[in-house]
């Protein structure tokens, strides 16, 4: 057995510390060996939870030590270039939480980098492995729903006043809203299952009193293969509409409610049997209104992100996420915000 490749983790905010500080503690493959952290708080829950692991101030700390196989960067969305700039002229492997950059362009910059040291490079895009998203893949594949021509998904909460934080007050600059925030995920996974977009409308608001970054966001996207993709994301919704609904000319597919992989590392889980499953009456729909059966939903799986890096990074085989699909994601996202500025469709070469 190889020793396990040792991890620094840049940033022990929400993406740190609930999900990559216990996906990486619980792969026997991966030792979670330094974590950069100023927050005193946050320096005792290190102690707790990850007994052994050292904390420093900032990532020159954690690269003088010398001891890393990897890094990963789970710092604010605005220091995520600086910091896997730094990684990478280390020497070292980079995960980056999403999104991957404020821009698209800046993205491709870490991109041309990565490859000039020719280091891996990859984006931790986990609703991949979101139990829905794994469900409605499959039933795709198998040819449940036929030909699918739309595709509506959601990430809806309900915050009705703005909380303190980056993600609540950052600009553009600063990758902050839910725009950036959430949408991320929704246009990755609407990649993912539908191919490349040729078209894109968008409408971006800020409903809450005192927001200073959009808090409600609807992006439509016309792929170049015909689906259309409606996308909602915010956290002024009282009422949730349904997770997925997804139409094709032979079924439809409709599920609500949220993968559950999130609360249960929230609460302080790890990844262990029955991870990722979710109660029976949770489970999507999935037929025509002739007719329509509950359809078993797959669990969800947040940690083969981290067992197919081990392998990548072991073996050579590929990366989990490929980075070129994070920057078509913001790519999107910038086409999002101009059509929403305008109030005009934004066509994609």
């Amino acid at each position: 057995m190889s020793a396990a490749l040792r991890v620094g983790l840049v940033g022990y905010g929400i993406a740190g510390a609930v999900f990559h500080a216990p996906l990486i503690a619980s792969n026997p493959g991966l030792e979670l060996s330094t974590v950069v952290t100023r927050n005193p708080e946050r320096r005792k829950e290190i102690e707790t939870r990850h007994p052994g692991t050292a904390v420093v101030d900032d990532v020159p700390a954690m690269l003088a030590r010398g001891d890393l196989d990897l890094v990963v960067v789970a710092s604010p969305n605005g220091l995520h270039v600086e910091h896997t700039t730094e990684a990478l002229g280390a020497g070292l492997p980079v995960v980056v939480d999403k999104p991957f950059a404020p821009t698209a362009a800046a993205a491709r910059e870490l991109v041309a980098e990565a490859r000039r040291r020719e280091l891996p490079l990859t984006v931790f895009q986990n609703r991949r492995w979101d139990n829905d998203f794994r469900t409605l893949a499959g039933l795709i594949d198998a040819g449940e729903l036929g030909r699918v021509h739309r595709f509506e998904s959601r990430f809806e909460r309900w915050v009705p006043r703005p909380k303190a934080g980056w993600r609540e007050s950052g600009g553009p600059e600063e990758a902050g809203g839910v725009l950036y925030d959430l949408g991320s995920h929704l246009i990755d996974q609407a990649l993912a299952l539908f191919g490349p977009v040729a078209s894109v409308y968008a409408e971006v608001d800020a409903r809450r009193p005192g927001s200073e970054v959009d808090d409600d966001s609807f992006v439509a996207l016309t792929h170049v293969s015909g689906v259309r993709s409606h996308l909602w994301v915010g956290k002024f919704t009282a009422q949730h509409g349904p997770r997925l609904r997804v139409l094709g000319d032979r079924a439809g597919y409709t599920k609500f409610g949220l993968d559950p992989q999130e609360a249960a590392l929230r609460a302080g889980e790890l990844p262990g049997a029955d991870w990722g499953v979710e109660p029976e009456e949770l489970h999507g729909v999935l037929g025509t209104v002739e007719g329509s059966a509950p359809v078993p939903t797959e669990p969800g799986a947040y940690p083969e992100f981290y067992d197919l890096l081990v392998t990548a990074l072991r073996d050579g085989a590929p990366l989990p996420v490929d980075p070129s699909d994070a920057i078509a994601g913001l790519e999107i996202i910038e086409a999002a915000r101009h059509s929403a500025t305008k109030g005009e469709i934004v066509h994609l070469s």
